[in-house]
């Protein structure tokens, strides 16, 4: 009697080609792959054009000495250029907010792709997931290329002490964590706003708003990240030298009179029609000298990320109400 003997099953050979998307990862990305490629071929030209300026930038520098440049070298560094590229760039979390944001879910949901998911084996709150996790992993590639470029682009102005200011919204708002954190905020934002009203065009109007209020109150809350530095003199206030000499880099916050007792008054108090009456009224008030209140260039860093880190855990919280509402509430 013959013995019959089964062939081994085949054993899966891993793919060569590489790491592929699959699964709600690859529909996600199919779906979305027109604003993803926009994105990436976007940050892609941004870079570039960054390259570029910055290699005109340093071959002036070079032929001025860099790093210890000659005297008058800063009339050759195109502030207008840098601030107009800057500008640009500041409305990169409001149109990622409005255009990725804001429609995100707001789309499935007028049109019906939610419950066709819905209907599916696949879970709300794994589609919720993959939905948000693939397209901030996008934007935080994107935002986080564009600040290192522009980072890398300052730089030399940094230790220079010259052209665009540290504590200026061109410069601290896109470079470090900042522009990632505050892209993220505004995005995942406006995902929640899509949630909530369910139409695409309204939720991308009152993303738009979304997205303003929040470069409003970031640009008024920004320098108070920092700790406050004073510097006092006591030489009077009228002499050429009285004043305390500041780095040009430091952020000046305010600046006052400083009295015999130690006491701050403001500087508006002894502003008379003469100079005698000037004198009279310094020394009625017994003022000694000056004090200044400022926040050193040394605190950027920390205070990038001290601001970044409220945004980041603000941006969890609203990824955390999304998918907790749309566990139960998405259709």
């Amino acid at each position: 009697m013959s013995t019959m003997t089964s062939a081994p099953a085949p054993t899966a050979v891993p793919s060569a080609r590489g790491l592929r998307l699959r699964g709600m990862n690859w529909l996600v990305w199919r779906q979305h792959r027109a604003a993803f490629w926009t994105l990436l071929a976007a940050t892609a030209a941004c870079v570039a054009l960054i390259a570029y300026e910055r290699a005109q930038m340093m071959s002036y520098l070079d032929a001025h000495g860099w790093p210890h440049p000659t005297s008058g070298w800063e009339n050759g560094i195109h502030e207008t250029r840098m601030n107009t590229i800057c500008l640009g760039l500041g409305f990169i979390p409001v149109v990622i907010g409005v255009f990725v944001g804001g429609p995100l879910l707001a789309n499935d949901l007028e049109n019906g792709t939610a419950k066709l998911v819905n209907s599916q084996s696949t879970s709300n709150v794994r589609w919720l997931v993959t939905k948000l996790g693939v397209n901030v992993a996008v934007v935080v590639a994107c935002t986080t290329a564009i600040s290192v470029a522009f980072g890398w682009w300052w730089s030399p102005l940094k230790t220079l002490g010259a052209g665009l200011s540290w504590d200026s919204g061109a410069v601290f708002d896109n470079t470090g964590p900042v522009p990632v954190a505050l892209t993220l905020f505004t995005m995942v934002g406006g995902v929640a706003i899509g949630m909530l009203l369910r139409r695409a065009l309204m939720a991308m109007v009152v993303t738009f708003g979304f997205a303003v209020v929040t470069q409003l109150v970031w640009a008024y809350k920004r320098m108070s990240l920092g700790h406050i530095q004073l510097v006092t003199t006591h030489h009077g206030v009228l002499a050429d030298n009285s004043f305390p000499v500041l780095p040009n880099s430091d952020h000046v916050v305010d600046q006052f009179y400083l009295t015999a007792s130690g006491r701050l008054i403001g500087y508006g108090n002894c502003k008379e029609a003469t100079a005698a009456a000037t004198s009279a009224c310094l020394k009625q008030k017994h003022v000694v000298g000056w004090a200044v209140q400022y926040i050193p260039q040394s605190q950027m860093t920390g205070m990038q990320w001290l601001g970044a880190s409220v945004l980041f855990g603000l941006t969890a919280v609203i990824a955390a109400f999304v998918i907790f509402w749309g566990r139960k509430r998405l259709v």
